[in-house]
């Protein structure tokens, strides 16, 4: 009996161990996974005053710690068995299909921003269409089968029918907000691509023109089209696509900005004193997308609770709030619609105004925006 389980487990040992390698080599071959920085674009990344030479490392403004509870094994047991029972909604979500013409149709002073789920949003500003983060795919990174779904089989819109795009404004490299079919589809209708530093390898592997790229430090800026600015500012985060590129690339939150209008992004990150520097130095805002979702007290530095998402809108002067980071993914164990319903709660009890559109529905500056508690 003794012998039979030795063997037993030297074959399943073997076999795993075999899968990991596999997985690893598929992986490291994928051209999801990216490109690497040059030795000179790491010396210059020195200059930043962000990155550690000696780790080869962006690091964040305070101390921050990717795991706050726990092992990663005694994590990983509670993501694959511990979840919610509500961590996916019982079906598609309702969602507001976006007509391509619809976005050609704007005059220069409206703001009006359109989520498509997770983080992804159209921000029309300045006679401009910026998109923030475009994850527009239904399956996520390299290996779909280990990587969650998204919760609706079908996007509000195609890459392939968006109209041109000025800018495109990537907060960090993670495969749910850095997406390589989205990016491969976009890249010939997209003006420039906006990305902290690190990231525009990644775009150049992905066939996106030099030319097309730039990468920015937290506090640069840079002119989208006249009238029309983007400026790079902190996030509390991290970053990496995949075995041995952990913080390789920067991190950060998004400001736009015109002469009569402010919009802030914060991309995703934990809660701390950069959002009331932000709004110190750049706010008030007319609107704020903030991260609001994929939390849990296992990683309570990268992530906000949605209580400190509020906050955050708050410290930053935001006259409305969008809750971002939600409503297409389960990547924490929290029922699928916990976010938004303890986000509204803070912000009625703060009395923060908040908007919650459904996927794919226009919000306004100017005019009611979306209000419907469409998620009970």
């Amino acid at each position: 009996m003794r012998k039979s389980l030795k063997i037993f487990f030297m074959a399943s040992s073997s076999l795993l161990g075999a899968a990991m390698i596999a997985t690893a080599a598929f992986v490291s071959l994928s051209p999801q996974l990216g490109g690497k920085s040059t030795k000179a674009e790491r010396q210059a990344y020195v200059k930043s005053g962000h990155y550690n030479a000696k780790k080869g490392e962006f690091v964040n403004l305070i101390p921050t710690r990717e795991m706050t509870g726990g092992s990663m094994p005694s994590v990983m047991w509670k993501f694959l068995f511990h979840k919610s029972p509500q961590a996916a909604p019982p079906g598609p979500l309702p969602q507001q299909a976006l007509d391509s013409l619809a976005i050609t149709r704007k005059t220069p002073d409206m703001v009006r921003v359109t989520w498509f789920g997770h983080s992804a949003s159209l921000v029309e500003i300045g006679g401009q269409n910026v998109l923030l983060d475009p994850m527009l795919s239904v399956e996520m990174g390299p290996v779909s089968w280990a990587t969650p779904k998204r919760y609706n089989p079908s996007l509000v819109i195609t890459p392939e029918k968006l109209p041109a795009i000025a800018a495109v404004l990537i907060s960090h490299d993670h495969y749910d907000h850095l997406d390589y079919a989205t990016i491969r589809k976009i890249k010939d209708k997209v003006g420039h691509f906006y990305v902290p530093l690190g990231i525009a390898p990644h775009l150049r592997r992905w066939g996106v023109p030099a030319a097309k790229i730039v990468e920015m430090n937290w506090a640069d800026s840079a002119r989208v089209a006249p009238g029309l600015l983007v400026r790079c500012t902190p996030s509390r985060h991290f970053s990496g696509r995949g075995l041995g590129n952990r913080n390789s690339t920067l991190w950060s939150s998004w400001v736009l900005q015109t002469p009569a209008k402010r919009v802030f992004y914060t991309g995703d990150g934990g809660y701390g004193p950069h959002f009331a520097a932000i709004g110190q130095q750049f706010g008030p805002f007319d609107l704020a997308l903030v991260e609001c979702g994929q939390y849990n007290d296992s990683w309570a530095d990268i992530h906000m609770r949605p209580e400190q998402s509020v906050q955050a809108a708050r410290d930053a002067r935001a006259a409305v709030m969008l809750p971002v980071h939600w409503g297409a993914f389960t990547e924490s164990l929290h029922a699928w619609n916990e976010p938004v319903t303890r986000a509204t709660a803070e912000a009625a009890r703060l009395g923060q105004p908040i908007t919650t559109p459904h996927l794919g529905e226009p919000v306004t500056l100017g005019t009611e925006l979306p209000k419907s508690r469409w998620w009970e």
